[in-house]
């Protein structure tokens, strides 16, 4: 008798519905990401802005690496990119301190320890006003 020919014990049967199932689970976390990111961006961007009278208190940065990898006529290649994330904290006059995300570029312009008008919105910084100190 002939044998029907090899069979693929339970492990391939098992490994044929989990791989799908994390393909989808990974798809399913990038695309939230992104809506979220976008949901986000919008609301920031409809927040009415507001001049607020505050001190800076700190500044400090976040490097977000991120590797792309492409296969390209059978060879892989990698592409890496970073983008720098600037924040500043303010703490205003009642005490309060909110960290806010530099969308203006105003890192480098502001030292901790400024006091001034800080233009927000949501949760960016759009503009800062430094008080400037009359010389008596």
């Amino acid at each position: 008798m002939l044998s029907p020919g090899p069979s693929f014990g339970g492990g391939f049967d098992f490994m044929f519905t989990l791989v799908p199932i994390l393909i989808v689970i990974v798809f399913v976390i990038v695309i939230v990401g992104l809506i979220s990111s976008g949901a986000r961006h919008v609301k920031n961007a409809t927040s009415p802005q507001e001049s607020i009278y505050a001190k800076v208190v700190s500044k400090r940065m976040e490097v977000r690496n991120h590797t792309n990898h492409h296969h390209n006529h059978d060879m892989m290649h990698s592409h890496n990119s970073s983008k720098t994330y600037y924040y500043i904290t303010l703490e205003f006059e009642n005490g309060e301190r909110n960290e806010y995300l530099d969308v203006k570029n105003l890192y480098g312009l502001v030292v901790e320890g400024d006091t001034g008008y800080a233009a927000v919105q949501g949760e960016w910084i759009v503009a800062f006003q430094r008080e400037v100190e009359s010389r008596s």
